[in-house]
């Protein structure tokens, strides 16, 4: 898995475990949903650390608890 899949499906989980829909997490992060959903599908390969880190502070967490998971063991070499 890339980085870039491995982040979405990071968002994805927390919102699942938070039971909470992008729009919500939108709402409370002050992230557009649009820059979520990029962030989620193909049109975004580089989602930003500042939108991560938001995104964070909406759920009320920290980027090292974003980022510790197993979802982030084993990612593909991103330099090809």
């Amino acid at each position: 898995m890339n980085t870039k899949k491995a982040v979405a499906k990071r968002i994805l989980q927390i919102c699942n475990e938070k039971n909470m829909t992008i729009n919500a997490l939108a709402n409370i992060s002050g992230v557009a949903p649009s820059t979520i959903y990029s962030m989620l599908n193909e049109k975004s390969q580089n989602p930003g650390v500042v939108s991560i880190k938001k995104l964070c502070d909406g759920w009320d967490i920290s980027l090292r608890e974003f980022f510790d998971s197993d979802i982030f063991d084993g990612l593909e070499q991103e330099i090809k």
